[in-house]
């Protein structure tokens, strides 16, 4: 039934090409390539006894089309040049926050329609001042000046902005510089740590700062301000991506209509580290969120555009390996964390062991107990010599006693603990990963509402930003 429907929708977007959007929905999903989409919905299939899919809401969507992502001196992009080039219509160079290749400033859609008055909500599943949110109000020639960007968050004097904080909220280089927390609080925002102190302020603030409490984050070193965490580790209490994209919905006003970028930043995360099952796990939660903007669709589905697409694609994931053509992934339901937050368990229990601070010998029946309740090695997928020994390689590797490190038939680049057992953990699935950095490879585009009908086929990732802006302004 709910595939008919979309179908009908489908048919009554063509009908209405001249409808204008009044609210935007504009969820990117870092590092998110199709097949990322594709094993998303063949997981869920497998979890339930099949082979096959179980569609995701938004791959059902009427519109659909693929971008390509290229930078201006790179036919690799990274986050930087490809949320510039998603937020202002221009190719950059990689690295580039909302700025040209000669560093000269460009205004991106959010700071455009803001000016036209209608309210902005900026919202992430990382860091606020990470590069895809930045490259929505911030002009910097480098991502890694996030005290910088920081700075251009209270100048933008946009309504909404969520996410897991500020990388680095104190200018080192000069220490009379103002803490960025206070410089947003000066500037008339009000912070909010966690959902329910949201719902405590959000009637009596004017603009509106979500972030994460820290009892619900992960005990890892995303306890910063680096992310909300993966989906696969979080804790109860912990923000979700679900209710970021409720809290925004909720506050931003909508008298003159509202522009909303949301973005899934975990899902590249996961793919850098190349861990399949959390980074379907980022997915399935980001399209939780796209129901949320879904619903309200449905409340105003002639005023309303959804769009989804992603900056570049982060992997190289494909799905199969060698000539076997078996995919399984449902063996994947034996992991029960990332591999980050293993590897994290693993160095913490070792780090209290520790004999005058070094490793002398490795907890190797705990490490096999850990191996097999957290991702259901040896019980349920045995490891060869060399697969252990190259987890080992890893360990010793970590605490800088090469002299134990044993040959293997795994590559140096494998001495990241996270790495091998999440290579090892999708080996059981029939998957491969190309690379840990990003791809060239194409993205979805896929649109749904007032305009949706600008996005289909292929296009440039610059073409999305000037569409979604035709789609406000067409009569």
């Amino acid at each position: 039934m709910r595939r008919i429907f979309l179908s009908f929708l489908s048919c009554m977007c063509c009908l209405a090409i001249s409808a204008q959007a009044k609210y935007v929905f504009y969820f990117i999903g870092d590092g998110m390539g199709p097949n990322q989409v594709l094993g998303a919905e063949m997981l869920l299939a497998e979890q339930q006894g099949r082979i096959g899919y179980e569609p995701l809401l938004f791959t059902q969507f009427p519109m659909s089309g693929m971008a390509r992502t290229y930078s201006a001196n790179s036919g690799v992009t990274d986050s930087a040049a490809g949320g510039t080039a998603l937020s202002t219509g221009k190719k950059t160079t990689n690295g580039f926050v909302g700025v040209l290749p000669d560093s000269t400033s460009v205004p991106t859609i959010a700071e455009i329609l803001k000016r036209r008055g209608m309210a902005v909500a900026i919202c992430t599943s990382v860091s606020i001042d990470h590069a895809t949110p930045a490259c929505f109000y911030a002009h910097e020639p480098s991502r890694e000046r996030y005290y910088e960007i920081g700075t251009w968050l209270p100048k933008s004097n946009f309504d909404f902005f969520a996410g897991a904080g500020f990388r680095k909220p104190q200018n080192k280089k000069d220490k009379h510089s103002p803490n960025l927390y206070s410089l947003v609080e000066g500037a008339g925002y009000t912070m909010a740590r966690g959902f329910d102190e949201y719902i405590q302020l959000r009637d009596s603030a004017q603009k509106m700062i979500l972030i994460q409490k820290e009892d619900g984050l992960p005990q890892n070193e995303y306890k910063s301000a680096e992310s909300i965490g993966f989906k696969i580790d979080q804790t109860e209490g912990a923000l979700t991506l679900e209710q970021i994209t409720r809290a925004a919905l909720d506050f931003t006003p909508r008298e003159n209509g509202f522009f909303m970028m949301i973005e899934g930043g975990m899902i590249d995360w996961g793919c850098h580290n190349n861990d399949a099952k959390a980074v379907w796990y980022e997915i399935i939660e980001m399209d939780k969120a796209i129901r949320v903007a879904y619903d309200f669709y449905l409340e105003h589905p002639d005023e309303t555009l959804i769009v989804i697409t992603a900056d570049h694609e982060t992997g190289g994931l494909s799905m199969g390996r060698n000539d076997e053509y078996v995919l399984t992934l449902k063996e994947l339901d034996s992991q029960q964390c990332s591999g980050f937050a293993f590897e994290e368990k693993v160095y913490a229990y070792i780090d209290t062991h520790l004999q005058k601070g070094k490793l002398k010998k490795l907890p190797v029946e705990w490490l096999r107990k850990a191996l097999e309740a957290d991702l259901g090695f040896y019980s349920k997928y045995p490891l060869s010599a060399d697969e252990e020994q190259a987890i080992f390689n890893c360990i010793w590797y970590h605490y800088g006693v090469k002299k134990q490190l044993k040959p293997t038939l795994y590559a140096n680049d494998f001495y990241s603990l996270q790495h091998i057992v999440t290579r090892l953990m999708d080996k059981q699935a029939h998957i491969e990963w190309s690379t840990s950095g990003h791809s060239a490879a194409n993205v979805p585009v896929i649109a749904i509402g007032a305009g949706a009908e600008l996005f289909s086929g292929w296009q440039d990732n610059t073409d999305i930003m000037p569409k979604i802006l035709k789609a406000t302004e067409q009569k």
